[in-house]
């Protein structure tokens, strides 16, 4: 219930930034109402470190409502959807008191394999990083950053890859687009208004998980 209220509260004070000033389109949401309630990963690019995991939170929540295309009618706030996760730097999580909260709302924190802080790093994957993402996707729906950085074009990281071939899930690709002309790069403060934000969800991708992590990754 705590984290009910969480999520609850963080939509009604962020509703504003993403339904009134600025105008998000949301596309092929449909495609959420077929999936299964949990082993679901939503694959995607990323811009800010909260704003776009914020807009998802709102978006699920709404569809869980029946509400696909827009989040003009804030009543889904009301019934959130709980069962909610995002990948996240573990760096990234401790600058504050509101990366701990929003670490509490979802977040599967995993140490960077090629980054600390500024600094390049060459370090093996953290085993338990990969069992506590298992958790999140046997429990719900996970968004996952394989690009691991608010970077334009940046490449993906093969964890990403390694990660479904070990479990499995339904993969939905996702394209964001505009967060970065409307927020900072934390993602909490606004620095534009009437940008035009974008959430489009592709349709389920059927992988081959028997290939390499690079040939998935490339797929």
């Amino acid at each position: 219930w705590i984290k009910r209220m969480l999520i609850r509260n963080i939509g009604r004070l962020t509703w504003k930034r993403y339904a009134k000033r600025n105008n998000i389109s949301i596309e092929g949401a449909e495609v959420l109402k077929n999936l299964p309630d949990r082993n679901v990963m939503f694959v995607s690019n990323h811009q800010t470190y909260f704003a776009d995991v914020i807009a998802f939170l709102h978006v699920f929540c709404a569809a869980k409502n029946g509400q696909y295309d827009s989040l003009e009618n804030k009543s889904y706030l009301k019934n959130p959807r709980v069962n909610s996760y995002f990948v996240a730097a573990e760096e990234t999580m401790k600058k504050g008191i509101l990366p701990r909260i929003f670490a509490y709302v979802g977040s599967v924190t995993i140490q960077r394999t090629w980054k600390q802080g500024k600094e390049d790093v060459n370090r093996k994957v953290r085993m338990d990083d990969i069992s506590n993402i298992g958790v999140a996707l046997s429990d719900g729906w996970v968004i996952n950053f394989p690009q691991g950085t608010t970077k334009a074009y940046a490449k993906g990281r093969r964890g990403v890859a390694l990660i479904l071939k070990k479990y499995n899930p339904v993969i939905v690709p996702v394209v964001i687009d505009g967060f970065r002309r409307a927020f900072n790069k934390s993602g909490l403060k606004m620095k534009a208004k009437n940008v035009s934000l974008s959430i489009r969800f592709k349709d389920v991708m059927n992988v081959d998980l028997t290939k390499s992590a690079d040939d998935i990754l490339a797929e």
